[in-house]
């Protein structure tokens, strides 16, 4: 439970202004960046984490470890943000109630952010980061990739390149209302936290010059046979559920082990207020739970 439970009507109230004047289409990304990094400071970590800066990939990054952190292996953590905004600061509280549940470190990579880095610059350094976590004595069965909105879809774009370039697959991933397709208008405006312009302005940023049908950029147009087990959560009031749920289908159809988790009444990517709200922190848990049973030795799990 977080220390402090905000009721979520409460939560949604003070939520709502701060996503609709910080995510705004019309606002410089650089002002859109330093509002919800200062924004951040509400989400406290759990106590008893740590947090070690290094590089990872060439990128500044954090490790984050929570108590004694007894399981094997890890997780690296892609943070969403439609590939514009986002950073170590907005994600560490989420990437330190990972670790707590989850019993092992987690990687959170400052990966280069559009318009100044079009595509493939993310997806590039999600994989450099990958790569060098394996270096470390790391083994893919006991490395796992997750990752939020544009950071879930990054995740799965990440996870196909290692399959397809170095015969690589993760032990799992883990999708927090993925952004699988920027492609895709969304059907409503907006919801609490996304407005449709805002998502469109993010998806050609983050294309530049680039193929739109690319599945590097756009991954649920791509192939998905051969994906490790993978876990997709989303709300069912928020703007990417409808494709959430493509997707959902479209990996089912690859035959690939999925779990989906629908919340209802929370908004896109809660688990980022894990330390305020107690449904949020539960579906941190539930993720983490996932995690865990993938992360473990093939012998041994349920």
């Amino acid at each position: 439970m977080p220390a402090v439970s905000l009721p979520l009507p409460i939560a949604r109230a003070v939520l709502h202004p701060m996503f609709r004047y910080a995510m705004h289409a019309r606002l410089p990304w650089g002002v859109q960046r330093a509002l919800l990094d200062a924004g951040s400071a509400l989400q406290v970590l759990p106590p008893g984490t740590g947090v070690d800066r290094l590089r990872l990939g060439g990128r500044p990054a954090e490790r984050i470890t929570s108590g004694s952190g007894t399981g094997s292996g890890a997780l690296l953590y892609l943070h969403g943000g439609g590939y514009t905004i986002g950073s170590i600061a907005t994600h560490r509280s989420l990437a330190a109630h990972l670790a707590r549940e989850l019993g092992r470190p987690v990687y959170l990579p400052d990966y280069r952010l559009a318009p100044e880095h079009p595509y493939p610059a993310a997806l590039d350094d999600a994989e450099a980061a990958y790569l060098e976590l394996l270096s470390t004595g790391l083994q893919p069965e006991n490395l796992a990739v997750a990752g939020d909105s544009a950071g879930g879809g990054l995740s799965l774009a990440l996870a196909r390149r290692l399959i397809d370039e170095h015969g690589i697959r993760p032990a799992a991933l883990g999708l927090i209302a993925p952004w699988s397709d920027p492609n895709e208008s969304a059907p409503r405006e907006r919801d609490l936290v996304v407005s449709r312009p805002w998502s469109r302005a993010c998806a050609e940023a983050y294309l530049g010059a680039g193929d739109g049908l690319d599945p590097g950029y756009a991954p649920l147009l791509g192939e998905l046979s051969g994906l490790p087990r993978t876990y997709v959560q989303a709300d069912r009031g928020e703007m990417l559920y409808t494709q959430c749920t493509r997707l959902v289908v479209a990996l089912d159809e690859a035959g690939v082990p999925t779990k989906f988790s629908v919340t209802r009444g929370l908004w896109h990517v809660a688990q980022l207020q894990a330390s305020l709200v107690a449904p949020a922190a539960a579906a941190v848990r539930e993720l983490a739970d996932f995690l865990d049973e993938s992360l473990q030795p093939a012998q041994t799990r349920p």
